[in-house]
């Protein structure tokens, strides 16, 4: 049961991501990323689905194909083995080898592309809702990008061309909390991607996806241990005591 990762989870655990974005911050960017993001993990099932079942049309189409490969050098060679064989020379017989090694490699190369054609599919399949997720990783870090606790230390140091800053320090603490949360939840509903099916390519592209999630989450954390601490020397945070002027370091 705690073996392996269920959509059905993932998928509850967004909209209620969701729903916590929307009472907080009532029509923002965030929540409607969140509603994005929803919306693909919903679209993630039926191709899961449909990647677990055996297309079985198209492997029979591609077992005729290898037997139509494989048989007819097999027929010409049984033909040519009832005609007489005159190697009258050296040269004769190499050219004979290199004609049978050629064919021997396109006849491989052939049985290779044929073999792997319901994988590629499946993998063009997966890559393209990847390249999706990747999107989203994007897009939530592009609503956290100007949430700087800087202006919160400094709000005085703001220019003409400074985007509109109105939260407080709780306000975006808990907006960087929750494109956090959304970055990891875009995580997740990559590994499904890779849970039942053992590709390297899309590994790679997963991989690729969980580390720039994580690289990402990184410093939105590290902006949150900022607010943190500007909230606890401000005496924001239950507990806390507001410090003397002269022992403020």
């Amino acid at each position: 049961m705690y073996n392996e990762l269920k959509l059905e989870c993932i998928s509850q655990t967004i909209r209620r991501l969701g729903d916590r974005v929307t009472e907080r911050f009532p029509a923002s960017g965030l929540s409607k990323v969140a509603a994005e993001l929803f919306r693909i993990a919903e679209e993630t099932g039926p191709i899961l689905d449909q990647k677990r079942q055996p297309r079985r049309l198209l492997r029979i189409a591609i077992l005729v194909a290898i037997l139509l490969l494989v048989a007819i050098p097999v027929g010409l060679l049984a033909t040519y083995r009832r005609s007489s064989l005159d190697v009258t020379s050296w040269r004769s017989l190499f050219q004979m080898v290199e004609s049978v090694i050629q064919d021997a490699i396109f006849l491989g190369v052939a049985l290779y592309f044929l073999s792997t054609v319901e994988t590629r599919l499946e993998r063009r399949v997966s890559l393209r809702e990847l390249q999706r997720l990747r999107n989203i990783v994007h897009i939530v870090d592009m609503h956290q990008l100007t949430k700087d606790p800087e202006h919160l230390i400094s709000p005085q140091q703001t220019t003409p061309s400074s985007p509109v800053r109105k939260l407080n320090h709780f306000e975006m603490s808990r907006y960087l909390d929750y494109c956090s949360e959304l970055l990891s939840l875009c995580s997740k509903i990559a590994a499904l991607h890779v849970q039942s099916v053992n590709d390297p390519v899309v590994l790679s592209a997963v991989n690729d996806i969980e580390n720039l999630a994580s690289n990402l989450s990184n410093k939105i954390w590290q902006k949150i241990v900022v607010i943190d601490a500007e909230r606890r020397s401000a005496g924001l945070l239950p507990g806390s005591q507001v410090l003397p002027a002269a022992d403020k370091t």
